[in-house]
């Protein structure tokens, strides 16, 4: 199988499946303490979540502190939910018409919310206006679904001089390209080859939430609940991995990219070509029949838009906000690569699907 999907996974690690083993032992090892617990193994467990928060704040920007959740989705939740004030309506969240359905629906659901336009190459509009009660922005760095690179920097601008807290969503971001200014960043470690079930929210220093999850208050009294070493563990070793290899990672996707953009010249980049991580390749063909490709290319792994809102028959709300028709929006496919594709992977899979489109006529 040729895996080419990697904005919605990316394979593990070996670096980070190594971190993990130790703290999963069973019976007779010393590995599986309660980070949270006062004795000898407790403590040892704690150690190897504050090196892994190390590792991964090392990606951060500076005067920050990480706060660890099971993903990017409760991360959000937190940040939007836990920004709000107790006891009060509270202002506006501002989010851009392509953000993730855990920002989007997140910010409808908690309150008042307010939808900021994107332009036809994916980027978001800074010369439209907040909504006076602005309490929170949020602009993702990176979209998922056509790797279009934002203008955080301009939208953190804007957000300060509305008085207002920045989100940002960095999700396919981190690890990949430096990180810009914000008040508050979401990200999820199985995005950059670790394991799925843990995230962090980075916070600036100064910027204050209440919890939106009560219990015991383990982690910094803002997200209840036992952390687990093994899952830190293995995300602190993925992003010291990515730290380590940035550059010679994003050479490797910028060859790989040529390459794609050769074999698939004769479709239809959606979104930004320069303004964009060159490891997403969203494309369309007039006419094309997304389900039977992939009915016919099923040793090829890619997806039909964005991986999370696959299979609900509806077009997707990123390729509608960059203006495409509904016809459009279902005739495209997302291509993902990154650190372990191949030049022969992105060959093999060019020469399937472009063979299964033309079966289709176009």
């Amino acid at each position: 199988m040729i895996y080419l999907d990697y904005q919605a996974t990316t394979p593990l690690a070996p670096e980070a499946r190594d971190a993990m083993l130790r703290w999963l032992d069973g019976p007779g090892g010393t590995g599986f303490g309660n980070p949270h617990s006062a004795h000898r193994m407790g403590r040892q467990a704690k150690a190897a979540i504050e090196l892994a928060r190390d590792q991964v704040a090392a990606l951060f920007p500076p005067n920050g502190r990480v706060i660890f959740t099971s993903g990017a989705t409760e991360a959000i939740n937190l940040a939007i939910r836990g920004s709000r004030p107790r006891g009060e309506e509270g202002g506006t969240v501002s989010y851009s018409a392509i953000e993730h359905s855990a920002v989007g629906d997140t910010a409808q659901d908690a309150g008042k919310s307010h939808m900021l336009n994107v332009a036809r190459n994916g980027q978001c509009n800074t010369k439209q206006d907040l909504p006076a009660d602005t309490r929170l922005v949020c602009v993702m760095q990176v979209n998922n679904e056509i790797g279009t690179i934002q203008p955080t920097v301009e939208w953190h601008r804007k957000a300060k001089e509305n008085n207002a807290l920045f989100l940002c969503d960095a999700v396919q971001a981190y690890g990949r390209i430096e990180l810009t200014g914000a008040d508050m960043i979401a990200i999820s470690a199985h995005k950059f080859h670790g394991p799925k079930g843990i995230g962090a929210l980075w916070l600036r220093n100064g910027v204050d939430l209440h919890e939106v999850q009560t219990g015991g208050g383990q982690e910094i009294g803002l997200r209840s609940g036992t952390l687990s070493p093994a899952l830190i563990a293995g995300m602190g070793a993925a992003a010291a991995e990515a730290k380590d290899r940035m550059e010679q990672d994003r050479d490797h996707v910028e060859k790989l990219w040529r390459r794609a953009r050769d074999l698939f010249a004769d479709w239809t980049l959606n979104g930004s070509e320069e303004a964009r991580w060159h490891g997403n390749l969203n494309i369309r063909r007039k006419g094309l029949d997304v389900a039977r490709l992939m009915s016919e290319v099923r040793d090829v792994m890619f997806s039909a838009g964005s991986a999370c809102a696959s299979g609900s028959g509806r077009p997707s709300h990123v390729l509608k906000a960059i203006g495409l028709s509904d016809k459009q929006a279902k005739s495209s496919i997302r291509l993902g690569f990154g650190r372990y594709t191949t030049l022969e992977d992105i060959e093999q899979a060019a020469g399937k699907i472009n063979a299964a489109a033309e079966a289709q006529g176009l």
